[in-house]
């Protein structure tokens, strides 16, 4: 089959958590035999920081303007079997409408952010990747989330089928390396700024580097502003390219988790970084948030905190009993979250 994906970025990892899943879902679906095109609007923020260039599991097509995108969108999909608008496209609603002239498609509109969506809904707050008549006229609705959200989109939003399509890592990206100097961590930290995550990553994260001068903290991200509360032993990579992502993870004694307000307080949203670093078998601190046992058992395959002194209690294990956990994680990432196993689940989604 062909699939025809109109996305935020498949191109740039820089401050968004998207490209890295795309990625390894396309690879997915390109194993199994389907065809995709990735359309990206041609933006400079991404342009800047581009780290794909040549995809060999699809056809990226990146374009300055919609209008200047429309003859090459149309032809596409007039050959496509199904296509899926994602959150936070910047180009989603005339996507929609292009789409809808061809009325073999399959429609999808998968919301990455789902949490964030129905947060600025109640706040009264434009969504402008969705329509102003809601869901409707899409044949199906994937969310990123589970939980309660499935029935808003439903009730609030008027979708006519919901699926959840969780998290994932790609085992032939994401997988154990051995440890690089210029990463070694006792606690280490992936993940974009992000304001609503800022308490919780000065309590699980600064907090104890503050009450630990012995050991190191490692964080990596973009956009962290200078009025971050560093202390001397917090150590900071602006920008980690995916490529890196193995051997930052592998490099980590235990790694954190924080997950977004909106996010944690609707629960059953396991983050793309939680699969990837358990997949490179490194032992995952995380912060709390209902249905976290659906995807790992807490204390087996996964340390949980909420606290300075349960993070402070979680560095102080031997080093045998993290890597035991490192490991359970990472075999429970390859029965049941792997890029692959997704794939299946989005081509019974479409194509059943």
């Amino acid at each position: 089959m062909h699939v025809s994906i109109f996305g935020l970025t498949i191109s740039s990892s820089w401050g968004n958590g998207h490209a890295t899943l795309w990625r390894g879902l396309c690879r997915g679906l390109a194993e199994r035999g389907h065809q995709i095109t990735f359309f990206e609007r041609d933006v400079p923020y991404y342009a800047q920081h581009r780290d794909l260039r040549h995809w060999p599991h699809g056809d990226l097509q990146l374009y300055p303007s919609w209008e200047r995108l429309v003859p090459l969108a149309r032809a596409r999909l007039a050959h496509s079997d199904a296509v899926i608008i994602t959150s936070f496209c910047p180009d989603a609603n005339p996507a929609l409408e292009l789409a809808e002239t061809q009325r073999h498609l399959k429609k999808a509109f998968y919301d990455m952010d789902t949490p964030v969506t129905l947060q600025s809904l109640a706040q009264g707050k434009s969504v402008p990747y969705l329509p102003l008549d809601g869901l409707s006229r899409y044949d199906t609705v994937l969310s990123f989330t589970g939980g309660p959200v499935i029935k808003a989109l439903v009730e609030q939003l008027g979708a006519r089928e919901v699926h959840v399509l969780f998290g994932h890592a790609d085992p032939e990206v994401h997988r154990p390396e051995t440890a690089n100097a210029a990463y070694r961590s006792d606690l280490s930290y992936l993940g974009t700024f992000a304001a609503d995550r800022q308490p919780a990553l000065e309590r699980l994260f600064v907090e104890p580097a503050r009450q630990s001068a012995g050991r190191k903290f490692l964080l990596a991200g973009s956009l962290y502003p200078p009025t971050f509360p560093w202390t001397p032993n917090i150590y900071f990579i602006p920008h980690l390219a995916p490529p890196e992502h193995p051997a930052f993870f592998s490099s980590s004694a235990l790694t954190l988790n924080v997950t977004r307000r909106a996010m944690a307080e609707n629960g059953y949203c396991p983050s793309g970084r939680l699969f990837e670093a358990a997949a490179c078998g490194t032992p995952i601190l995380s912060d709390v948030w209902d249905g976290i046992e659906r995807f790992f058992a807490p204390g087996k395959e996964i340390l949980l905190a909420e606290t300075t002194e349960e993070v402070l209690a979680a560095l102080s294990l031997p080093l045998a009993r993290l890597q035991e956990i490192g490991e359970a994680g990472r075999q429970r990432v390859l029965k049941e979250h792997t890029s692959q196993a997704r794939a299946r689940d989005l081509e019974q989604i479409l194509f059943a």
